[in-house]
């Protein structure tokens, strides 16, 4: 790629386009935003709900580990989703695969809440439960390259971090609704209510927010760097071809990078909400409280850390996040281990916002950056989903095992989450710097 400094742009800004940027980024926040929501409302259930209503024959903990593996099922269509949509998106443009993605998302929450339990239709309720979280892998496989994509390659010269962290506040905005609809349920109805029908509620509400969502992303333009490498005829013919072949160094870099954030992400908004009320005993609403505050300080903390990476470079951003994340694995859990409401917060606070969301915040535009536009949605969606899939999906049902095997001691999940911070520490370190690169 070719070099330029930052006092150097290839775009004058103007007034119209001042608009534009602002639109694009108000769409790209509010669709992630729909599509995290309806993601998370799963890991929710997972945690809480599922494990009585579609595996009650298993042991409680083992029952746990059961909801866990159909959660995971959603991350093995996740590659599948970002090899399809950044084939096309890469082809016929970033905009119709964001579209696509939100109705196929809509849909699988919609239908999860009209799913009969176990205890109506045995072993079909599972089998037909994790078949919709496939199609939700699939297209939030899709949804997350193009959405950042779409943000950064639409983004004022110098600030595309920030304008990048834009679609990665989804992700706390989508957990805090997810998690807040939870919490509203469950406090305004018996256990039993809430067990017999409640839960379906927050899935059904899914519904209203796809509508939301068509209307304000249907209204956003195509990307302009995509614009022009379709005027100059320079797509590629085989975007994902290319990438596997072509580009193994910035594709392994990525998932490398993705393993340590993917699966501490998942640990302290997943698995914790199941370690606190099964380990520690306490009530659900510890750990669903915990997780509302980290997910609205996470709207401050996103864009700041990406900000930050426009002024000193992506790389030594995310290398902090990546080593403090690290080194604050033993720390979480003697924190959690306490049994304080205050400590147990103040952990999931610092090991999501303070530490994780300096990885988080620029990953988006560092991993667009790492690839040309003729692939980089796929590059970007291949790298980020591969590594997810590797972390992220299996991470809650590996450390419930731990659980189990080790006689409910956390030191052994806390092994494991530092293995995988020293495979993101050195591709990391391996990365290149591209925040004075041109996308173009």
């Amino acid at each position: 790629m070719t070099k330029i400094q930052l006092n150097q742009p290839d775009v004058v800004p103007s007034k119209v386009h001042t608009k534009e940027h602002r639109k694009v980024a108000i769409a790209s926040f509010i669709g992630t935003t729909i599509e995290w929501y309806d993601f998370y409302l799963y890991g929710t259930a997972a945690a809480l709900v599922f494990p009585a209503l579609f595996f009650p024959n298993f042991d409680p903990l083992y029952g746990t580990m059961a909801a866990f593996g159909s959660y995971a099922a959603g991350f093995i269509a996740r590659p599948l989703g970002s090899m399809v949509f950044g084939h096309y998106g890469d082809k016929i443009g970033r905009k119709k695969m964001l579209t696509i993605s939100l109705i196929l998302m809509g849909l699988a929450t919609f239908f999860m809440g009209l799913l009969p339990t176990y205890h109506s239709v045995g072993l079909l309720a599972p089998l037909l439960i994790s078949l919709l979280r496939v199609v939700q892998g699939f297209a939030v496989g899709g949804e997350w390259g193009a959405a950042v994509v779409m943000a950064v390659e639409h983004a004022p010269p110098g600030k595309r971090g920030l304008y990048g962290s834009f679609p990665q506040m989804g992700v706390p905005a989508g957990l805090l609704l997810s998690t807040l609809a939870f919490t509203i349920v469950t406090n305004s109805m018996s256990n039993d209510a809430f067990l017999a029908w409640g839960w379906r509620i927050p899935f059904l509400c899914s519904a209203v927010l796809i509508m939301v969502g068509l209307v304000v992303r249907l209204k956003v333009s195509e990307s302009p760097v995509f614009l022009e490498a379709v005027e100059k005829k320079q797509q590629e013919e085989q975007p994902v071809r290319t990438v596997l072949r072509e580009q193994k160094k910035p594709l392994l870099l990525t998932i490398g990078m993705k393993l340590l954030q993917n699966a501490v992400f998942y640990i302290y908004t997943v698995f914790v909400l199941s370690y606190i009320v099964g380990t520690l005993n306490m009530d659900r609403s510890v750990g669903l409280n915990a997780v509302m505050i980290s997910s609205v300080i996470g709207l401050g903390t996103l864009p700041l850390w990406s900000y930050l990476s426009d002024k000193i470079g992506r790389k030594p951003v995310y290398l902090f996040g990546t080593i403090a994340s690290t080194l604050f694995v033993f720390p979480f859990f003697w924190l959690m281990n306490t049994g304080s409401v205050i400590f147990i917060t103040i952990g999931i606070v610092i090991g999501l916002n303070v530490l994780h969301d300096a990885v988080y915040g620029p990953q988006a535009v560092y991993y667009s950056e790492l690839f040309g536009t003729k692939v980089r949605l796929s590059g970007a969606s291949i790298g980020y989903q591969i590594g997810a899939i590797l972390a992220g999906g299996f991470s809650p049902i590996i450390a419930t095992w731990l659980l189990a095997e080790f006689d409910g001691k956390s030191w052994p999940i806390c092994l494991y989450l530092i293995a995988l911070g020293v495979l993101s520490i050195i591709s990391t370190l391996f990365a290149r710097e591209t925040f004075r690169d041109s996308l173009t």
